[in-house]
């Protein structure tokens, strides 16, 4: 009967190959230090650090997908008031992630990354089959491209202590239903920076 099982270990991470792998980070925009909503997503920004950082060494592409609304057009301005106005400071990459002229920069205006962008094609040319993925709203924007990254055949690793949800819902049961229905691995960041390594 359907729901009797569900395969929700389907990644060997030992079975990855590197050389086909992206790291993607979605809207961890501006810097949150002294604002305050900075008890949630300076950690999980910090974490990223690490993975923007592991990543670059190795030569794997990073990958950011920002915010980009356009004023007056956008219905998610509607909805959630206005933010992540193309081109101001708070749809920038955080200046926390250090962000480099090697790294890829994918503007979007809904939730999912891959929603009418170019992400899909970026992958594409870039051989990609497996993304790591981080950042933030954990239950609307990650969980929305990781949605799409399933329906578009990726494998798909979720970072959970660099990921963060602050507008809806609760963490874990995000990354649970990333884990239940979209055959997310779940892992941290210690053991990703081992993974993007190669260790």
């Amino acid at each position: 009967m359907l729901g009797d099982e569900n395969n929700r270990d389907l990644i060997d991470l030992s079975a990855i190959d590197r050389a086909k792998c992206a790291l993607l980070v979605i809207d961890e925009l501006g810097d949150p230090t002294g604002t305050p909503l900075e008890p949630v997503l300076l950690p999980s920004i910090l974490q990223t650090a690490k993975l923007t950082s592991a990543a670059r060494t190795v030569g794997m592409p990073v990958i950011f997908t920002n915010d980009a609304h356009l004023p007056g057009i956008d219905r998610e301005l509607e909805l959630w008031g206005t933010h992540g106005i193309a081109g101001t400071p708070e749809a920038q990459t955080s200046p926390l992630l250090d962000p480099q002229p090697t790294d890829y920069v994918v503007e979007k205006r809904r939730y999912s990354g891959f929603f009418q962008t170019g992400l899909l094609l970026l992958l594409n040319e870039l051989g990609v089959d497996t993304l790591i993925c981080c950042g933030m709203d954990t239950n609307i924007c990650v969980k929305h491209t990781v949605a799409d990254a399933y329906f578009n055949n990726f494998n798909i690793i979720v970072v959970g202590d660099a990921t963060a949800t602050f507008l809806v819902g609760d963490q874990e049961e995000g990354l649970d239903y990333m884990r239940t229905c979209y055959a997310a691995k779940v892992i941290d960041t210690e053991e990703a920076v081992r993974l993007i390594e190669g260790e």
